[in-house]
């Protein structure tokens, strides 16, 4: 970049805004986006927006202000382009030296409003505050907002509509495996909200076995999968999770394309505007459908939309009652109301698109502003030993209903109970650690695993069972939880056979299966009550060097199970609750306490 291209270093030093994103399902780039066009709105001359990705940190100490938004993933996990996230990249930044200019804000998607709730109330401070650090960045003033400026930027997508001959692909790979996974690397390559990680499939499976566990009418539907890997061999440890891509319905789909007035039988291809090919977009591979595009990118049916979904669509609503309900969802001061029609109905975005039949929206839009189709994660419940190229999964049917009584359902789950083990559907997967690693054969264990929080105990189980027929394992001790014996007691012929003449569960071998059926007596029992009353051989094991794994809902039942554990640390060992409490605490440090919970 020359002088002559920026004026001088500090003219541009102090009038340039850098805002730095790492995101992995899209919201902290819908935030990052959000913070710069505000910016920009405000009046500040030079607005950049980056992924992590795209800035090298050493250039870092050359940038006089940068925001981060960073955003973190299921558990509070970091999401693949950094490994920082707010809380330990706000200590590291002061460690190295840098201002902080305002408070770290910390939004919650989970937040009655959405992270927006809290994102809002930042930013009003922050443009005073960067106002009165430096007034260049915002030379108007901090109240300042262009009224010509409510839609910015140009959609950052550039569809390249082709020939329908440039689709087709080679003779060679125009069936089967290859041009399936074809098919989805590259769909799934031409939208930056997508992890570069999560393009290619590392392999395909085909569904062999669904099993319904639970009893018809119990009030849970809970299956049990098993895949044939049909693209590679696979290698997964116990622990691990299977991240698979779902499937939409065809309706759908068919709908969204009507309703958007689009031709499902074009060839596009989609590459980020004003960046030609420099996103790593690998040219040599064909354009594809815009059906199938939508198929496997956009997720139409089940994620609701941002805000500034809203925003969009005001511009392109005909009727003006609709523009102007639009414009409203879209300022601070419709945010309690687009959070009761949109987020708390759990809207679609085909059912948004239908609510308002004035507005017309181009393609680039939607396919910067449709909520990516994510993958979803599931604990692994089989061990690769047990069951070579294959993998099991638990898998809960999630239903609900909204405050409106429309019935809901999860996306993926309601998919895979959907598959016929007979048809041959193939299924894109990525394996993944999880937050349990596998133990040692020599290792004592105390595992907790409600529901279908057992799933990944039933591969420490299997796998501990062949160690055993070699040389003798540490002992092993398993709590599962379920609301009825006779309903949903999952894989209870497993534990059964585990737990008696002399297998790895058996009391005889100083381990033990205990189950708490919550509802079959007027008292609830729970997992952390039937802990309590294995107090002794609880700590027994702790004191022997034992491992905690918990899996399972991340609602009270971590906090409880943490709880009671804290209860026999002080009853056995005579100290008070604050010292068994530290003494978890030294646990959890040492990687002798896992946690794997999950909304």
């Amino acid at each position: 970049m020359t002088q002559k291209q920026i004026g001088t270093m500090d003219e541009k030093l102090n009038t340039h805004l850098l805002i730095l994103y790492a995101s992995e399902t899209g919201n902290a780039i819908d935030a990052a986006e959000q913070v710069g066009r505000e910016a920009e709105r405000h009046g500040c001359p030079s607005v950049s927006v980056l992924s992590v990705d795209e800035f090298h940190p050493s250039d870092l100490p050359k940038k006089e202000t940068v925001i981060f938004v960073v955003s973190t993933t299921g558990q509070g996990d970091a999401p693949d382009s950094m490994k920082f996230v707010a809380k330990k990249l706000d200590k590291r930044l002061l460690d190295l030296g840098a201002l902080a200019i305002i408070e770290r804000g910390l939004g919650d998607d989970q937040h009655p409003s959405g992270y927006e709730g809290a994102l809002d109330p930042w930013m009003s401070s922050l443009w005073n505050i960067l106002y009165q650090m430096n007034p260049k960045l915002l030379p108007n003033g901090p109240v300042f907002v262009n009224p010509d400026a409510a839609l910015i930027d140009r959609p950052r997508a550039q569809i390249i509509y082709h020939d329908t001959n440039e689709g087709v692909p080679p003779v060679s790979i125009a069936t089967g495996l290859k041009y399936l996974e074809m098919q989805v690397e590259r769909t799934r390559s031409m939208t930056p909200a997508v992890p570069s990680g999560k393009n290619r499939p590392e392999c395909f499976l085909k569904m062999t076995k669904n099993l319904r566990l639970s009893r018809e009418g119990s009030g849970k539907d809970v299956h049990h999968f098993e895949f044939d890997a049909v693209s590679s061999s696979i290698e997964y440890e116990v622990g691990d999770v299977l991240e698979i891509l779902p499937g939409q319905s065809s309706a759908a789909v068919d709908a969204f394309i009507q309703r958007c007035n689009l031709n499902p039988e074009s060839y596009i291809t989609i590459q980020p505007r004003d960046k030609g090919n420099k996103a790593g977009i690998n040219t040599s591979l064909f354009p594809v459908k815009l059906k199938t595009f939508v198929e496997l990118n956009m997720d139409v049916a089940s994620a609701s939309p941002r805000r500034y979904f809203f925003e969009v669509m005001s511009f392109f609503a005909s009727a003006e009652h609709e523009r102007e309900r639009l414009q409203y969802f879209a300022s601070p001061e419709g945010r309690d109301d687009l959070y009761q029609y949109n987020q708390k109905e759990r809207r679609t975005v085909l059912e948004v698109l239908e609510d308002f039949p004035s507005v017309q929206m181009p393609f680039e839009w939607l396919v910067q502003l449709v909520p990516p189709l994510k993958t979803r994660a599931f604990s692994i419940s089989s061990c690769h030993s047990a069951h070579p190229n294959q993998v099991h999964l638990t898998v809960s049917v999630v239903t609900w209903k909204t405050p409106y009584k429309r019935k809901r359902s999860g996306l993926c789950s309601s998919w895979l109970a959907s598959l016929d083990p007979q048809q041959n559907v193939l299924v894109a997967v990525w394996f993944k650690k999880g937050s349990l690693p596998p133990p040692p054969p020599s290792l004592p264990l105390i595992l907790i695993g409600p529901g279908t929080g057992c799933a990944p105990f039933r591969g420490f189980v299997e796998e501990r069972a062949l160690q055993n027929e070699s040389d003798p394992t540490a002992p092993m001790i398993f709590f599962f939880g379920c609301r009825n014996k006779d309903n949903d007691f999952l894989y209870q012929d497993f534990w059964m056979k585990h737990s008696q003449n002399g297998g790895v569960l058996s009391e005889d071998k100083g381990g033990g299966f205990y189950a708490a059926f919550s509802r079959d007596q007027p008292q609830k029992v729970y997992v952390q009550h039937k802990i309590k009353e294995q107090s002794t051989k609880i700590w027994s094991l702790l004191s022997q060097g034992a491992s905690v794994y918990i899996a399972g809902s991340s609602n009270k039942m971590p906090s409880d199970v943490l709880s009671a554990f804290e209860d026999i640390v002080s009853a056995e060992s005579g100290v008070s609750k604050e010292v068994a409490s530290r003494w978890i605490r030294a646990l959890e440090k040492a990687g002798k306490y896992y946690v794997e919970a999950w909304s």
